[in-house]
């Protein structure tokens, strides 16, 4: 496992048919994927996320459009922007995590290391402050 977000660039194959990128598990991205899921017609001006994670890791790719992915670690705030479909944004466990500015018609594809899990979730922004400062994320 990383310890760190990274941007990490993905295979592609350029074609005057159209150009192709993939994702293999355990080659591209550092976990086995055990959820997919998409954001899609976000409207203007909203955020997703929100909330942070005790043990799930996700891969993060702009398949269409773009926005912006932002971590907090409880000290520094990172803003990471994705626009290209063959670059992928890998967010360890224990980071707080938003998405803010989708273009019009923007996807975004999360590919996770956890199956959806209510209590993985850390959803209030001071409690995951406690929990870092305790050392417990």
């Amino acid at each position: 496992m990383m310890d760190s977000p990274k941007i990490m660039e993905l295979p592609k194959f350029l074609d005057s048919r159209g150009n192709l990128s993939f994702i293999e598990q355990d080659t591209h991205i550092p976990f086995k994927i055990r959820r997919t899921y998409w954001l899609y017609d976000v409207p203007g001006g909203e955020c997703r996320g929100g909330h942070a994670y005790r043990e799930n890791q996700e891969f993060i790719v702009a398949l269409s459009g773009s926005f912006d992915v932002v971590l907090d670690d409880g000290q520094n705030k990172n803003v990471f922007t994705l626009n290209r479909s063959y670059y992928g944004l890998y967010v360890p466990k224990g980071l707080w995590r938003e998405m803010e500015n989708f273009s019009t018609n923007s996807l975004a594809l999360v590919l996770s290391s956890t199956v959806y899990d209510a209590n993985d979730y850390i959803r209030d922004y001071d409690e995951f402050l406690n929990m870092k400062k305790n050392g417990e994320i």
